[in-house]
């Protein structure tokens, strides 16, 4: 994860998750176009374990974010990549400048499974741990990347403990992904959120916050009827 090497810059042909396409629409008597971009809806999992009092993220190299931390500080060629053209870049920007703390998550491409079940195997695969299908709590879902995407995300809760650990997560090697299981004690939420030095997605913000309004005062009272210091 630390380390990126050989960075070729190309067109992008023929993606298993992405499909670039134009809209042409009338709208209130004007016609025009919009391109975007058709992928899979997703979905990501707030993990808590409650044995030690804390959040489960994961973290990892992301090449989008990276290319696009390389292009803000002006290391990306000018010229647009023709369909035909690749460019070989120099060196970059250390590998860091892409990694990024997450909640666990995946993409909807499994038919037949509920996102319940595929919720269920992403964090098996990426965090380790093997929980009940009836213990995954919806959150809410809402679209992502409107501008560009639209895509339909689905949000779950799920509290762990560490008997229901069984392997080390890390996600699937096959499938290009190399992941870093964190764990985050819940009383470090807010500096975490709130440190722009700390690169994470939206999702874990919005999480941790609903976490805190919505459970936090549950996990508290049922604490406290098992603690006669409370």
């Amino acid at each position: 994860m630390d380390e990126v090497e050989d960075v070729e810059i190309g067109p992008c042909l023929n993606s298993r998750y992405l499909r670039l396409q134009r809209v042409h629409f009338t709208q209130n008597g004007a016609r025009k176009y919009w391109d975007f971009m058709k992928t899979h809806d997703s979905v990501s999992i707030l993990i808590f374990n409650t044995t030690r009092e804390c959040f489960i993220l994961v973290k990892q190299f992301r090449p989008a974010v990276y290319m696009c931390e390389c292009a803000r500080q002006g290391m990306l060629p000018d010229d647009e990549t023709t369909a035909d053209d690749s460019s070989q870049l120099g060196k970059l920007l250390p590998a860091s400048a892409g990694i990024t703390y997450e909640l666990c998550s995946g993409i909807v491409d499994k038919p037949g499974l509920s996102l319940q079940q595929i919720a269920k195997e992403e964090v098996l695969e990426e965090c380790g741990y093997d929980v009940p299908v009836e213990s995954l709590q919806k959150i809410t879902s809402y679209r992502s990347g409107v501008g560009v995407t639209g895509s339909k995300h689905t949000m779950f809760y799920v509290e762990v403990s560490d008997d229901l650990h069984i392997g080390p997560g890390g996600g699937q090697a096959d499938e290009g992904e190399l992941i870093e299981v964190i764990h985050l004690p819940v009383k470090d939420w807010q500096t975490f959120v709130f440190d722009e030095c700390i690169p994470k997605t939206a999702g874990v913000s919005f999480a941790f916050m609903w976490f805190h309004s919505s459970n936090a005062p549950r996990l508290q009272a049922s604490k406290c009827r098992v603690s006669p210091s409370c």
